[in-house]
């Protein structure tokens, strides 16, 4: 799995209070971020994400990225965040792109994922600049656009998106309101599509059928997150018994083969026919032949008297 320092990025402007998306649009960014830690972390444990807002007098870092990822830290700096003011998308990207600088583990490729769900003062020339900056020093960049979906604002995002694109992939997802969590349509987006997270059943159509469709997506209908025991004793239950069907499947095959070995090939005697064949040796001589040995024993005795 791919080992990523992650930044995420949320919109804490004045917009994030609406009521548009369930529960309103401050707790479904919660309820995303909660999910992309997961998936970041489950993909690979030593993948460190990060935490900061772009609203209010100004971005502020949450949660540092640390060696270790803790959850704790993120709820914490999701508690500690305030509603107010507008966004500043163009300087909290280059401030979340500051903090990837000062990572622990070199190794780690950069992403950071911003959320924004309100209008963007900034200009699309700026904006340009700062996605072809961030291009040439291999920094991957993941917009989660909702809430306000003026025309304005998604031409100024798919124009940053066309020019920080590169070898790790940059994408953009824009997500209309409904009835739906806004974390489950952000799990059929490819922005978690490559952390083995899947998409939550009966949102397609076709989650209806299968065992694990009616259970949010999630392997055996369990999120491992929130239940590991249980999602681990299901899944050692399912390879016992898979490795049960498959030694009964080699156990008839076995049995097979040696019920095989009694049937002659072709061009060779059937055992009835050997059978008979070498009981005709020891049948009883034909009366014939016993006459003439008979015979032969007197004429012999007959020249022993002479």
């Amino acid at each position: 799995m791919v080992l990523e320092a992650t930044m995420i990025v949320v919109d804490n402007s004045e917009s994030s209070r609406n009521g548009d998306y369930v529960p309103s649009r401050w707790e479904a960014q919660c309820d995303a971020v909660n999910l992309i830690f997961s998936a970041k972390t489950q993909a690979n444990p030593e993948s460190s994400v990060g935490l900061m807002s772009m609203a209010g007098k100004g971005p502020e870092i949450l949660v540092t990225l640390t060696a270790t990822a803790d959850f704790g830290k993120i709820l914490d700096g999701l508690h500690r965040t305030k509603i107010r003011g507008d966004t500043h998308l163009a300087t909290g990207i280059q401030i979340a792109w500051l903090a990837l600088k000062h990572r622990q583990n070199y190794s780690q490729r950069q992403r950071i994922i911003a959320f924004t769900c309100s209008p963007i003062s900034e200009d699309q020339k700026s904006l340009v600049r700062l996605a072809r900056k961030l291009k040439k020093n291999n920094v991957s960049v993941d917009f989660v656009c909702f809430g306000d979906l003026d025309p304005e604002n998604t031409a100024k995002l798919e124009a940053f998106n066309e020019n920080v694109k590169g070898g790790d992939g940059s994408h953009l997802a824009v997500i209309p309101p409904g009835p739906s969590l806004l974390s489950d349509q952000l799990v059929m987006t490819p922005i978690l599509a490559g952390d083995g997270v899947a998409p939550r059943g009966g949102e397609n159509g076709d989650g209806g059928e299968g065992g694990a469709g009616g259970g949010g997506g999630f392997e055996f209908g369990v999120d491992p997150s929130t239940d590991p025991e249980l999602a681990l004793a299901l899944r050692m239950s399912m390879e016992e018994e898979k490795a049960r069907q498959e030694k009964e499947v080699k156990t008839d095959e076995r049995k097979g083969g040696d019920a095989l070995e009694g049937i002659p090939e072709e061009g060779q005697p059937l055992l009835g026919a050997e059978a008979s064949a070498s009981g005709s040796g020891d049948a009883p001589a034909p009366e014939e032949s016993k006459e003439e040995e008979a015979k032969k024993t007197d004429d012999a005795d007959k020249m022993d008297t002479e």
